[in-house]
């Protein structure tokens, strides 16, 4: 009997259980989010003070999903470049993977597609401010997984407005993934130039 599991409702261990999902634990497998980023002019990071204080003005009221991708997300992609060619970008994609051994379909919609070529190359998964960025890292893996792409990585990238995490997956013969570290601007500065250097980095080694 075939059983149909929304990808909000699933979870790791699922994951793994299902589609042999692994956790890479060798530091070279993500060093894009490390490695080469670009420097940010004085403009940009000006623009990104000006978002990270938008996003604590409307933080004051509780915040959904909506704002989140308009006020912090939306110029985030613009900086990057996302919307300009070779990419183009689709919101609400609906996508399923399914298990080949027990017959479970996982369904879902992507909140933001970034294509290239028909490639998929970045998902991107938004919540309401709040919003444990754990409870959505499976989600947005599941996403990965159902990109049809086997011989080049995906990326993805979660956030609730204020904190941020980039994951990396890559297919071929056993799927297995890692994790950036998270990045907040509830810490001192202005972490969103960090975001906007890794989205910047991706945009050249996926435009390449």
């Amino acid at each position: 009997m075939v059983q149909i599991i929304q990808a909000t409702n699933i979870n790791l261990y699922e994951l793994e259980r299902k589609f042999g999902l692994q956790l890479s634990e060798d530091e070279q497998f993500f060093r894009e989010w490390v490695d080469d980023l670009p420097e940010l002019t004085e403009l940009e990071k000006q623009q990104l003070d000006r978002v990270k204080a938008s996003y604590f003005n409307l933080a004051k009221r509780p915040m959904l999903e909506s704002i989140v991708k308009m006020v912090v997300l939306s110029p985030l992609l613009d900086m990057a470049g996302l919307y300009l060619s070779p990419f183009s970008i689709t919101a609400e994609e609906e996508v399923q993977i399914s298990a080949e051994d027990d017959g479970t379909i996982i369904r879902g919609r992507i909140d933001v597609l970034v294509v290239q070529n028909q490639l998929w190359i970045l998902i991107i998964e938004s919540k309401r401010a709040g919003f444990s960025l754990e409870e959505v890292i499976p989600q947005a893996l599941a996403y990965m997984l159902a990109n049809p792409e086997l011989n080049q990585p995906t990326f993805g990238m979660v956030t609730n407005g204020s904190h941020f995490i980039f994951i990396k997956l890559v297919k071929q013969d056993t799927p297995q993934y890692a994790l950036s570290s998270e990045f907040s601007l509830r810490r001192p500065g202005n972490e969103l130039y960090s975001v906007l250097s890794i989205l910047k980095r991706l945009t050249q080694l996926l435009g390449a």
